[in-house]
């Protein structure tokens, strides 16, 4: 049961994103819809490890199946990368333009790699 919760949660994140991609052109409602995106992202990382003690099984690299850790890899990839996302899209809002040249492509690589992370889990 907790799978499916974990899976629909995951799904309807990755809509809100994708969702949250197509309202760029409205700064606050994108800037909204982004955070509350990533901050339940990160919840729901944080219910996996509390519910099925993930870090440790992931830990296991050497005795884990390979599309296993390539979903680990996709996953922590994915919360590095919304800390930097977070802190470019920070700093566009604060106006300072320099920065909307780094901003839209780790965006598009993050949602890219979250896609993936989604793809996987269902493998596994």
């Amino acid at each position: 049961m907790s799978s499916l919760l974990f899976q629909t949660q995951s799904f309807l994140v990755v809509g809100l994103l994708i969702y949250g991609v197509t309202k760029r052109k409205h700064k606050f409602l994108h800037m909204k819809i982004m955070k509350t995106a990533i901050l339940w992202d990160l919840l729901l990382v944080a219910q996996i490890e509390l519910t099925r003690s993930a870090i440790e099984k992931a830990s296991k690299v050497t005795s884990n199946a390979m599309i296993l850790n390539i979903h680990v890899s996709l996953a922590i990839s994915t919360v590095l990368l919304y800390f930097i996302v977070y802190y470019f899209g920070n700093k566009l809002a604060k106006g300072d333009e320099s920065v909307r040249k780094y901003h839209k492509p780790i965006g598009i690589l993050t949602l890219t790699v979250r896609i993936a992370t989604l793809i996987t889990s269902n493998l596994i």
